[in-house]
């Protein structure tokens, strides 16, 4: 059977939560249960701009994308950055990332946004090879200040 994209559903936190804790073991980061329950309620409220599509094939979870919606100073239509995207090893290399990608660019469009755009690590050369084929690399360098 094919690899679906969805929007999860309350039944999927089971599943979405390994693929979660294996995102941000890559990136090397522990996050409090706090932040996982608070940002997994925010995917299922429709008030929220902030989202979550999954990949699935014959029941299984095979990744994850989360994205937000927001505006920015230099368009008037919303923008949209892909926050999160990963897939468990046995879909690497399937192209469940690009349906992925490609699923938040649809809804991207749907939404009215005229860009969707996100970030990786330097270090993150496979993911590079994707991200190469499918965007436009901004050569921006992104800064950032922790406050709490």
């Amino acid at each position: 059977m094919k690899p679906v994209v969805r929007p999860v559903m309350e039944a999927d936190f089971t599943q979405w939560l390994p693929l979660w804790t294996g995102y941000n073991t890559f990136y090397k980061r522990t996050l409090p249960d706090e932040i996982t329950r608070t940002t997994w309620a925010r995917f299922l409220d429709p008030a929220e701009p902030v989202h979550a599509l999954v990949a699935e094939q014959d029941g299984r979870l095979l990744g994850l994308t989360h994205y937000l919606f927001h505006r920015a100073t230099a368009t008037i239509e919303p923008n949209c950055y892909l926050s999160d995207l990963f897939t468990n090893q046995h879909a690497r290399g399937k192209g469940i990332g690009r349906l992925l990608i490609e699923a938040v660019y649809e809804a991207a469009r749907r939404a009215g946004c005229s860009r969707v755009y996100w970030q990786t690590h330097e270090t993150n050369a496979v993911a590079q090879v994707l991200y190469n084929g499918i965007a436009d690399r901004s050569g921006f360098i992104v800064y950032r200040k922790q406050l709490r």
